[in-house]
């Protein structure tokens, strides 16, 4: 995912930023629990086609993301 890209894309629904999971290809939107799908390398930003987070997986994304 190109950096400059993900500082300038931000989620549809919260308007929040988007965390990249390289693994999965997905970027994560935290604060809707919601995760988007790249799709040949082109982010899908309709909450229609998001995968629900689980708060649990949520929290863990949030800690990760927190600075130490």
């Amino acid at each position: 995912m190109n950096k400059k890209l993900l500082d300038i894309l931000v989620c549809p629904v919260t308007k929040g930023p988007l965390v990249y999971d390289r693994e999965a290809q997905e970027l994560i939107s935290v604060a809707a629990r919601l995760a988007y799908p790249i799709v040949d390398d082109i982010p899908a930003l309709i909450e229609a086609d998001a995968r629900t987070l689980s708060e649990e997986e949520a929290e863990r994304i949030r800690k990760a993301q927190s600075p130490r």
